[in-house]
């Protein structure tokens, strides 16, 4: 009985040891969406000449025209440092979670994932 309590203790060790080497001090981790900083929370269907698309679609035209990548959290943008990450691109108008460090109002994103 004792060696299962044991093994068991070390596998909550080791699980929580491996969880918080995934989080680096100072990052945060967010839930949100990757947006431009013309359109910001919302992509109007008239922006584009009256054309319909996606969020995703909207964001990539905006940012072709000069937009920059943004990140909305719970109605807050935050600027997002690195604008030639593939990562944010192909996550654009998507809802996502994002891992980062936050200095002022700008995100440095170290990873993302697809949220449902």
């Amino acid at each position: 009985m004792r060696s299962v309590v044991g093994l068991v203790v070390a596998l909550a060790v080791v699980v929580s040891v491996s969880a918080s080497a995934q989080q680096k001090p100072g990052e945060q981790t967010w839930k949100g969406t990757i947006s431009d900083s013309n359109c910001k929370e919302k992509h109007p269907a008239g922006e584009h000449d009256g054309k319909k698309m996606t969020d995703a679609d909207c964001t990539a035209v905006c940012v072709k025209k000069g937009a920059k990548y943004v990140f909305v959290s719970e109605g807050k943008v935050f600027q997002l440092a690195n604008q030639s990450s593939k990562q944010i691109a192909a996550h654009a108008g998507q809802q996502v979670e994002l891992t980062g460090t936050l200095k002022g109002d700008t995100i440095t994103a170290k990873q993302m994932k697809a949220t449902k």
